[in-house]
């Protein structure tokens, strides 16, 4: 075959398949629109199935809106009905009420306008009788005056005088009258307010002994504490300053000193040299050294301790410093900052009890004493350095005056010092408070029977309540009522200079008459 007819074969083989595949497509979309009539029919039947449901449903929505909007119109419509017969039930209850209050009120003007006649008809009556008085008293008056022959006003000057008379006589009587009440009962509450005081607080006192002693294991160690030639003893009290004694009593040293911190310090050293066996003078520094700083360490503890104790803050180091130094003084015996802590809680119940400050009074208890802590270096009476101190530290006028004042003539303006010179009394006078040996103890005694013996007209004389109290029995022959008043004063004030006592000495004067007849 040619080349023309390979060509012309394959034009004709191609037209016949441009043929078939025209056809083909023709045939295909006439197929693809058949069927897409048929789809969209269907879609056109399936949407007005859907819109005749959806309307069916709307109708039965609205249809039950309705029914529920009607029921609530009807329910609301029944509240409102029954709303409205209640108001005006109500209202006619109210109605019949003001008919009720204004018949009342109708009676009460009825009687009111019967009062207003009565009570007219009686101050016509009483101006009538007013007037008719005042003739009578016009006449009565004119005869008085003709026969006292005085005119009405030297009469109403002499009436005056002697009313002015009868009322001083009167309001004195009074004034005496209630002076008196008052008095016991002034008394009566301050016993209350002491005794409630000291019930509440009751604690323990520690009686501190003045004598410092120290064990030793046995005679050979006091050989060692004198040491060569004496070298250790004296180390020792040169580094103290406490006089250390050995003598023959088996088994102990004794530590002598006026300063209660440094016998502390020399006693505590010694027991820890004696425990460590090592006795030397530059040991003992060593040991004093720091027996001292231990010291002052337990000295602050205390101190805080106490502060704490009482609820009191915000003091300065320094004075709770000189707090805690009150730890190792003495009273009577009794420890001063054991004593400081009793009068804080004792001012406080005190103060509580008036209605006045209780954390000031505690304040001011505590600090009364705090001279103390160095009265045998400065010199002067402890209430005035404590003052001093406060003073220097910033503490408040009425703490300042509670120590400077609680000792001495008391200023009635300020409470405070009153009080804390109440409860120092009590603190100090209160048994156990403060011991002695039965050697003072006798001795005072027929000390203060011997002085009250030695004035005139006084027949017997007795110590009782522990010495907190002197029964002086007076001769009635010799001395009068006057004179038993003067010589309980001068009693009383001679005790106060001549014997130191702890606390207060009551002096009773007795002075009895008796007259003795026998019928025969």
């Amino acid at each position: 075959m040619t080349y023309q007819e390979m060509f012309i074969v394959a034009i004709v083989a191609a037209v016949f398949l441009g043929l078939a595949t025209y056809l083909g497509i023709r045939f295909w979309d006439s197929r693809s629109q058949a069927n897409s009539s048929n789809r969209a029919s269907e879609i056109l039947r399936r949407a007005e199935m859907d819109a005749e449901n959806k309307i069916r449903e709307a109708e039965i929505e609205i249809k039950a809106k309705v029914i529920s909007i009607k029921e609530a119109n009807e329910a609301e419509f029944r509240t409102a009905r029954q709303e409205l017969h209640e108001r005006e039930r109500l209202l006619d209850k109210r109605q019949d009420t003001l008919d009720k209050q204004a018949e009342e009120c109708r009676k009460q003007e009825k009687q009111i306008e019967n009062n207003r006649r009565k009570l007219a008809e009686r101050i016509v009556d009483t101006n009538r009788r007013n007037e008719d008085l005042a003739k009578l008293i016009e006449k009565e008056r004119i005869v008085l005056h003709e026969f006292s022959g005085l005119n009405r006003d030297e009469a109403t000057e002499r009436l005056l005088t002697m009313l002015n008379a009868e009322l001083i006589e009167e309001t004195g009587s009074i004034i005496l009258r209630h002076e008196k009440q008052v008095k016991e009962r002034c008394e009566v509450i301050a016993r209350n307010i002491l005794l409630s005081s000291m019930q509440r607080y009751a604690a323990s006192q520690t009686a501190d002994s003045t004598v410092c002693t120290v064990d030793i294991p046995n005679d050979e160690m006091k050989g060692r504490i004198i040491g060569r030639e004496g070298r250790n003893i004296r180390a020792f009290e040169k580094v103290t300053g406490i006089d250390l004694i050995i003598d023959d009593t088996p088994g102990v040293v004794i530590l002598s000193g006026f300063d209660p911190i440094r016998r502390e310090v020399a006693r505590i050293s010694l027991n820890r040299l004696i425990t460590d066996g090592r006795i030397h003078p530059i040991r003992i520094e060593e040991i004093v050294e720091e027996t001292s700083k231990d010291i002052q360490s337990i000295i602050k503890k205390a101190g805080t301790e106490a502060c704490q104790e009482v609820d009191i803050f915000g003091l300065d180091d320094r004075v709770i410093n000189l707090l805690g130094r009150l730890s190792y003084r003495t009273s009577y015996s009794q420890n001063v900052l054991r004593h400081s802590v009793e009068v804080a809680f004792l001012s406080g119940m005190i103060a509580a009890e008036l209605g006045l400050n209780e954390s000031l009074a505690r304040r001011c208890g505590l600090l009364h004493d705090l001279g103390k802590a160095v009265d045998h270096e400065i010199e002067g009476g402890h209430p005035k350095i404590g003052a001093d101190f406060l003073r220097r530290y910033g503490e408040s006028v009425e703490v300042i005056q509670a120590a400077a004042g609680h000792h001495i003539d008391l200023r009635l303006d300020d409470p405070y010092t009153i009080i804390v010179a109440a409860a120092d009394a009590c603190s100090a006078s209160r048994p156990g408070a403060r011991r002695e040996s039965l050697e003072n103890y006798v001795k005072r005694m027929e000390e203060l029977e011997t002085i009250a013996n030695g004035f005139p007209g006084v027949e017997q004389t007795y110590a009782v309540q522990a010495g907190r109290e002197m029964r002086v029995m007076l001769n009635a022959t010799i001395a009068s009522d006057e004179n038993a008043a003067k010589i309980c004063r001068e009693i009383a004030k001679t005790l106060t200079e001549r014997i130191q006592f702890p606390g207060e000495v009551k002096v009773t004067v007795i002075r009895e008459t008796r007259f003795v007849e026998i019928a025969k």
